[in-house]
């Protein structure tokens, strides 16, 4: 293997994509700096994959061993004591929308440096807005992969079903 495909094999971006039935609702989006993203990460070295859900936001910096920049997280694996990081890149996270309806669709990247996600835990910190009125929904919590509630301006039953997610490299 030649030290660039190496050096590629240290360094990617992956995509979180995310599907679920929408009823009645649209802009379903992480809301602030200090949105928590649930992960499950794995080393590229050893392939030792993290047993505790870890999160990640915004406000998160650490710098990177050698002055090279900084990263949302950075770590040590447990097996092998490789240091590894993972960034969140800011300008790529998107709402899903009622037209992406039971379709995946990419609402945030990750820079992995050493590491991959492997899994996501959606939580508290989501938003959305009625499909038919604009009526906020603030606090929206996906844990349980459902969430419903009733849109009052439009006197219909509003929700987000079905809540899955798989990664993609960039």
């Amino acid at each position: 293997m030649t030290s660039s495909r190496k050096a590629c094999l240290k360094m990617g971006k992956f995509g979180l994509q995310f599907k679920a039935t929408l009823e009645n609702v649209t802009n379903v989006r992480p809301v602030g700096d200090d949105f928590r993203w649930y992960l499950k990460l794995k080393c590229w070295n050893c392939g030792e994959v993290s047993d505790k859900w870890q999160y990640i936001t915004l406000l998160d910096s650490m710098p990177l061993k050698g002055g090279r920049g900084s990263a949302s997280m950075v770590q040590k694996c447990k097996l092998c004591s490789r240091e590894n990081s993972i960034d969140i890149l800011r300008d790529t996270i998107t709402p899903y929308n009622a037209e992406d309806n039971e379709r995946f669709k990419t609402i945030v990247q990750f820079e992995c440096r050493g590491l991959e996600p492997v899994d996501f835990q959606p939580q508290a910190g989501f938003a959305a807005k009625g499909a038919e009125t604009s009526t906020q929904f603030p606090e929206i919590n996906l844990q349980e992969k459902d969430w419903t509630d009733y849109d009052e301006k439009a006197s219909e039953s509003v929700g987000i079903y079905e809540v899955t997610h798989q990664f993609i490299k960039c």
